[in-house]
């Protein structure tokens, strides 16, 4: 028995998004600075990992815990902005401390505060302190990876194709990167290791589509040499545009259940995620292969090979007279 594939679009379009390239580029530019404007005035809403504090994992003795009736309890403590998020089990709580004014000895009392009032109706499991430097350190880690990241894209993608696609792939995932920075210090949004890594997903997501486009205009450029190179690029976006719209689908099916029924830890994860979904295949679509327009891979060498010249006439041999 033969399944047949699953086809979203049974006949190739002919959009023209070569059309919109000025447009694309400038929507990105706004978005770019936008985002850079935002995180310099807002800046981050940074969690424990990164601006240092208290986490104390609790259980409750007497059922599934009372996030809002235990968040009621410790609002009035003079602690800062307290956190509550159930995680594991009903009866689990993750309660999170914003880092006290003083050393370790202020930590500690912070922690005993909240022992106190929460009384014995709930078993402390772990408590875990994380200070400044090694937030700071955290941070420096989670840029250095990230732009090493972004150099080894395009490293791979300059090995794989040529230099041009490379380029165009570091700007199209460094644009999603930043953008998806500039989400989170617009909703101020908790910004933790968890969201540290849906940003290098991110970035793995939106190469995952940039290649599979840049492989098509690869293919395209071999069987027409002589095409106009904006028809060439209109038509290896319209020939992919079948699995670009698989898998945003699918992808954002898988994300959704993550953001609905995850829970707050994956919340700005999920949020992160989604985000990454559009702005990864947007950028695909209207930076990366446009980029290509301004920036033109060599085609001499993309061509199939010419075609072998006849060979010379055999000489006729002589007739004896």
């Amino acid at each position: 028995m033969f399944m047949r594939p699953l086809i979203v679009i049974r006949h190739i379009p002919n959009i023209d998004f070569m059309s919109w390239r000025k447009a694309g580029f400038v929507l990105s530019l706004l978005m770019t600075i936008a985002s850079i404007v935002l995180f310099g005035v807002r800046g981050l809403n940074y969690g424990i990992d990164f601006s240092g504090g208290t986490i104390i994992e609790a259980r409750s003795t007497q059922g599934p815990a009372d996030l809002a009736a235990m968040r009621a309890q410790l609002d009035g403590l003079g602690l800062g902005d307290i956190s509550l998020q159930g995680f594991g089990t009903p009866n689990d709580v993750l309660i999170r401390l914003p880092r006290q004014p003083g050393g370790d000895k202020e930590q500690e009392q912070a922690v005993q505060v909240v022992k106190q009032k929460l009384g014995t109706a709930v078993d402390y499991r772990r408590t875990e302190v994380v200070g400044p430097k090694v937030g700071s350190e955290l941070i420096r880690a989670g840029v250095i990876a990230t732009i090493l990241a972004l150099f080894a894209i395009a490293a791979y993608v300059w090995f794989r194709f040529e230099w041009q696609f490379g380029v165009g792939a570091m700007l199209s995932t460094l644009h999603d990167t930043v953008t998806t920075v500039g989400l989170f210090a617009l909703l101020q949004i908790e910004f933790n290791l968890t969201t540290l890594a849906a940003i290098l997903t991110i970035a793995g997501y939106s190469i995952n589509d940039t290649v599979v486009i840049y492989d098509r205009v690869r293919e395209t450029m071999r069987k027409n040499r002589t095409m106009d190179f904006a028809e060439l690029i209109n038509k290896s976006l319209n020939e992919t545009l079948s699995r670009t719209i698989l898998t945003v689908a699918t992808t954002t099916l898988a994300v959704l259940s993550l953001l609905l029924f995850g829970g707050e830890v994956l919340r700005g994860f999920s949020i992160a995620m989604l985000w990454g979904i559009v702005i990864g295949t947007y950028s695909s679509l209207f930076i990366a292969a446009p980029l290509l327009y301004y920036i033109r891979p060599n085609r001499g060498g993309t061509g199939k090979e010419a075609a072998p010249k006849d060979p010379a006439p055999a000489a006729t041999p002589a007739v004896p007279r």
